[in-house]
């Protein structure tokens, strides 16, 4: 048995029986936001069952800005799922370019379009969908795109949280100008529920995860040769959320939605570097709109950001 499954045994028995059932984690710390934190925020996104890209600016406050719904019709109605963050770059004279994955049906396929200055449409002609490859069944929960240039070096990983039938698997992607290569996959994550990415290093990428039983555990990765690295953050309370969105706040922080699609609520955390149970997670509240629970979300973000969360 391997380190890594040994660890995460320990989520799947003793932690899954912990915590019960709460709108906002009683592990975070009480609302006080530092200074720091209260200047934060996070471009979220959507894919909406109508094939529609929205976006809301979500801060630290918390407050939320209008939802505005386009570019529309970018996938056809009802088949769009499990998109990745979305990097955005601005382009002349007006707009930006947006480039990011999703699976439509059970195809995983590569997304990028130019919009004018609304930011609500797409520039005609530029809208390309490039088909990466099938298999994506309703088995993978979750689906990142890791680009990262820290350390100057330039890197492109992809992760996906498979809940297979006696296990459940992170699997992991090198993206290379010829195709996605170097398959692998780590075993002993059948307890997890959902992911975020919170930190990118030159050799490794670092996810916040919750667990069916509410526990909050980070997942160091490395991008080469190596098993992942778990670390206990906290033992219950994290249950209640289905997605979660992260975004670098300050050098080393993270400000962390977490959505309840069950209400259609979001709780903001202010998220210090992450250092297991010693990891700093202050409550900023609750967002002051609704999230749909028919959307599935995703996180704008401009090129060359690299996330410092751990």
């Amino acid at each position: 048995m391997t380190k890594n499954r040994r660890a995460l045994g320990a989520i799947a028995t003793g932690v899954l029986a912990a915590g019960t059932l709460v709108s906002a984690p009683a592990g975070a710390a009480p609302a006080t936001a530092t200074s720091q934190s209260a200047a934060c925020s996070l471009r979220l996104g959507s894919i909406t069952p109508g094939g529609d890209h929205t976006q809301q600016t979500i801060t630290a406050t918390p407050s939320a800005g209008a939802r505005q719904v386009g570019p529309k019709d970018i996938y056809a109605d009802g088949q769009a799922h499990l998109p990745t963050s979305v990097r955005t770059e601005l382009v002349v004279p007006a707009g930006e370019e947006r480039t990011g994955l999703a699976v439509v049906g059970v195809r995983m396929y590569g997304t990028s379009y130019m919009t004018d200055g609304t930011g609500t449409a797409i520039v005609p002609g530029t809208l390309r969908q490039t088909l990466v490859g099938g298999g994506w069944d309703d088995l993978h929960k979750y689906v990142e795109l890791s680009r990262s240039t820290a350390g100057g070096i330039e890197r492109s990983n992809v992760y996906s949280l498979i809940n297979q039938f006696t296990d459940g698997l992170i699997a992991r992607w090198t993206v290379t100008p010829s195709g996605w290569k170097y398959y692998t996959t780590f075993g002993g994550f059948k307890a997890v529920k959902t992911m975020a990415l919170i930190g990118q290093g030159s050799t490794y990428d670092t996810f916040l995860a919750t667990t069916n039983g509410g526990a909050l555990y980070t997942v160091r990765i490395p991008t080469g040769s190596g098993k992942p690295v778990v670390t206990k953050v906290r033992t219950s309370t994290w249950q209640s959320f289905e997605t979660l969105i992260a975004e670098k706040c300050g050098n080393y922080g993270t400000l962390l939605l977490g959505i309840d699609k069950d209400t259609g609520s979001g709780y903001l955390y202010a998220v210090g570097h992450a250092n297991g149970t010693a990891t700093v997670i202050k409550g900023l509240g609750k967002v002051p709109t609704t999230f749909p629970a028919t959307d599935s979300y995703f996180r704008y973000y401009s090129a060359g950001t690299n996330l410092t969360g751990a």
